[in-house]
């Protein structure tokens, strides 16, 4: 029994997956057909709500970014990956989930990979999280010191990094190939034992894991290599579920499953580069792109009692309602001297409204308009399937029914002509606003401030 179930504010468990492409999971119609079944995450999807039609941004920054921030990177600024040594992520002037949650009463940790600044005042525990275990930047940088030509007197040694509020970040293990096969094994270890503290106590938690997997180099932990004989990807697959199972299973071994949000999901569609070439399932593309297998990625939320469970739904959501619906679940309050792109989903995440209280949404990669959603619909205006394919800017853009043609493959410009004009207005609402609040410039300064 929960003995905390009328408790008003929910506890938060999220979860987020790197690179993992649509149709990767079990549940999503890859598990055993991409090598490595994936039955507690197909589990999680049964006890709540998975949604077929999550949307996020190109790659890892700007996911990141929005999911924080509640608005989309194109006014944030933090638009793609930097190398280490030079501006990047987002200034402190951005306000994050992690920060209002905080001021909402909420204990917050991180275990995992930020990529929203890497230097002293950016680093989680300097945006409302109270600790701190992880990489500031990306996974790949764990290949650096093994390869050919690497100079460290140039090039830092990437390290896993640990911080405290109010204290100094500080460097730990190098970030090398073998502490990339086991730093998920240490992020999950780390969050279940901060459930373990926080849960018996009158405080609720906020806790984000951005596990590292399945980005490349994409390899397991050593315990898992060989568990699929299907190769490293497979394992690796094999070892996240693992992981997310060793969470679940904390949370309910506590007694606090019926009050917490559990939320998994993933930053973007699949890795594009070979071996590591991830799959979207249905959908064409991968991440880098503006075509549906970029944009799409799993999201799976349970709150017993609150989310209906065993619902699956094609409405549109977007990463960037996290934000709000998740301060509207816990009672905190959002910035109101902004434009936020978020959309509060609490209504409908809760089956008290059948349709999403989204319609669309615009698709920029870098600070280029490249597609718009609406609906069924989708209108591109440069067309590149494959990244670095060369992109090509239409003169007149294409326009899918990804219900009817969800490989986005015949143009129907012609034939369903009406939906340019609700997309258009929809288009010019958002530069509207673009041009009455100016975006953050890429690499602003600390004391940054609108205006």
């Amino acid at each position: 029994m929960d003995r905390r179930s009328d408790k008003r504010q929910p506890n938060i468990v999220l979860v987020l997956a790197d690179n993992l492409g649509w149709g990767e999971l079990g549940c999503y119609g890859g598990g055993a057909l991409r090598g490595a079944p994936t039955p507690r995450i197909d589990a999680l999807a049964r006890e709540g709500t998975q949604f077929l039609n999550f949307n996020v941004e190109s790659d890892c920054v700007p996911t990141r970014s929005a999911l924080m921030t509640g608005r989309h990177p194109i006014r944030t600024g933090a638009l793609q990956s930097v190398p280490a040594g030079l501006p990047q992520g987002i200034v402190p002037w951005e306000v994050t989930l992690a920060e209002v949650l905080s001021r909402a009463g909420y204990a917050t940790a991180m275990y995992g990979k930020w990529h929203l600044g890497d230097i002293e005042g950016r680093y989680p525990k300097d945006r409302g999280f109270d600790e701190w275990y992880g990489i500031p930047r990306t996974t790949n940088e764990s290949m650096f010191t093994e390869q050919v030509g690497f100079d460290e007197t140039v090039v830092d040694i990437p390290h896993v990094m640990e911080g405290l509020r109010g204290q100094p970040a500080e460097k730990r293990e190098p970030y090398d190939l073998e502490m990339r096969r086991r730093i998920d094994e240490e992020l999950t270890r780390r969050s279940c034992d901060f459930i373990r503290r926080k849960a018996p106590t009158d405080q609720p938690f906020f806790l984000y894991v951005p596990l590292t997997q399945l980005h490349y180099p994409t390899i397991p932990h050593r315990e898992f290599i060989g568990m699929t004989r299907k190769g490293d990807f497979a394992d690796s697959l094999a070892e996240m579920d693992h992981r997310v199972g060793q969470i679940l299973d904390t949370v309910d071994e506590l007694g606090v499953r019926e009050d917490t949000v559990f939320i998994f999901a993933s930053d973007n569609g699949p890795e594009f580069r070979r071996p590591w070439r991830g799959t979207a399932g249905m959908w064409t593309g991968t991440y880098h792109t503006a075509m549906e297998g970029a944009l799409r990625v799993p999201l799976i939320v349970r709150w017993p009692g609150r989310v209906p469970a065993t619902r699956v739904t094609n409405e549109i959501v977007h990463v960037v309602d996290l934000f709000p619906t998740l301060a509207s679940m816990a009672g905190a309050e959002i910035p109101a001297d902004r434009p936020m792109d978020g959309i509060d989903q609490t209504r409908f995440l809760c089956g008290e409204q059948e349709a999403s209280s989204r319609e669309g949404f615009l698709y920029y990669i870098k600070s280029e308009l490249r597609a718009a959603k609406w609906r069924d619909w989708k209108m591109h205006f440069v067309w590149e399937v494959e990244p670095n394919a060369g992109p090509i800017h239409l003169e007149t853009p294409y326009v899918f029914n990804i219900v009817q043609d969800p490989k986005e493959e015949t143009d129907v410009n012609a034939a369903q002509g009406w939906v340019r004009g609700p997309i258009r207005k929809m288009i010019q609402a958002f530069q509207d606003s673009l041009k009455e609040h100016p975006p953050v410039p890429p690499g602003a300064p600390d004391d940054y401030r609108p205006g």
